[in-house]
């Protein structure tokens, strides 16, 4: 939870931008987290970070395209220093408001609740708590519901759109799966895995919609993510009867890997943890010589995988305590998933 101090300041920060850019994770979370403060304000451009880990130095390039006053980094855990001297040198002041047990980012603008209250609670929650905006409070719901989290103001949401939130949830996965704003969600984190001509297209878009349902009709500006969601959903569900075939019940474990043009592996494994709440969860997407892996798992899967991968030479990985991500060269597989066993079987 961000204190009342440091809401005040991120406010202040964004009513001196007068034409800030907005950096943010590719996925719901980031997306929402971004749109909350730019709809708040009324102005800033967005910039998905895709396919890294990090806000590393290349990205500096839209720095200079866009030529923005006031940089802000949303729901990435990592900036790397190169950048962070750039934006020096530019004097261009950078914010970043994170949630990851990560270690601190050395800038003077830095917001993780997880150091502070080690909670962390969605980016989009921080940000609907800095907005406040009552209109805006579906994309906030939208964004915590994609990362895993029932914030404190759902039964607000429910009173305002009573279509589209079920009632009986005990997980934020029984509304992903099972209602119209987790359908939402899931439109908006497709979407961002369009092209970047269409995902630039679906922001530009969501920055001016006046609310949920806007999203669901179909029209001329809603076809083109909408497709996608279909796309992609399909290629989930069909992965994910592949993977039911590859369940060992004595181990309690599910490790599918697979190939292919996408990597799909975070939606694949949060839906297969919502499937099998007792096993745990290894999703590994193939590509060239190298292998990427979603965990998850009600168990510490933080803990596991850092044991997991300590003798796999190069390997790396992370995340929250029980959705991580790994990554190593393909013929590490093999070992990765014997080391799993091993420690599977001392629980």
């Amino acid at each position: 939870m961000l204190t009342k101090k440091q809401i005040t300041e991120i406010r202040e920060h964004l009513e001196k931008a007068q034409n800030p850019l907005f950096f943010f994770d590719i996925d719901v979370d980031g997306l929402s987290s971004f749109l909350l403060l730019q709809r708040y304000i009324g102005r800033g451009r967005g910039v998905v970070i895709r396919g890294s880990a990090s806000l590393g130095k290349s990205y500096f390039r839209k720095v200079r395209e866009l030529k923005p006053d006031y940089i802000f980094v949303l729901d990435k855990p990592v900036v790397d220093d190169e950048f962070i001297e750039l934006a020096k040198q530019e004097n261009l002041p950078l914010v970043v408001i994170d949630h990851h047990n990560v270690p601190a980012i050395n800038i003077e603008n830095y917001y993780n609740t997880y150091h502070t209250s080690k909670k962390n609670e969605p980016v989009a929650y921080l940000c609907y708590k800095i907005a406040q905006k009552k209109q805006d409070l579906w994309l906030a719901v939208a964004g915590c519901i994609g990362d895993c989290y029932l914030p404190d103001f759902l039964p607000e949401f429910k009173k305002q759109h009573p279509e589209l939130l079920n009632s009986g949830y005990k997980h934020p996965y029984d509304i992903l799966y099972n209602s119209q704003i987790g359908k939402i969600a899931n439109v908006l984190n497709f979407g961002l895995k369009d092209t970047t001509t269409n995902a630039v297209n679906m922001m530009k878009y969501l920055m001016k919609v006046k609310g949920p349902y806007d999203v669901l009709e179909e029209n001329s500006q809603t076809k083109s993510f909408l497709s996608r969601y279909d796309f992609i959903n399909s290629k989930i569900q069909s992965a994910i009867k592949k993977a039911k075939t590859k369940i060992d019940k004595k181990n309690k474990l599910l490790f599918y890997t697979y190939s292919g043009d996408m990597s799909l592996s975070q939606h694949i494994s949060d839906e297969l943890i919502y499937l099998y709440p007792d096993l745990v969860v290894i999703v590994g997407f193939i590509k060239g010589n190298t292998i990427k892996f979603s965990l998850r798992g009600e168990i510490d899967i933080r803990k596991l995988t850092q044991e997991a991968i300590k003798d796999i030479e190069g390997a790396v990985g992370g995340g929250h305590k029980h959705a991580t991500g790994t990554q190593m060269m393909l013929d590490q597989r093999g070992q990765f998933k014997k080391n799993i066993l091993k420690l599977l079987n001392k629980i």
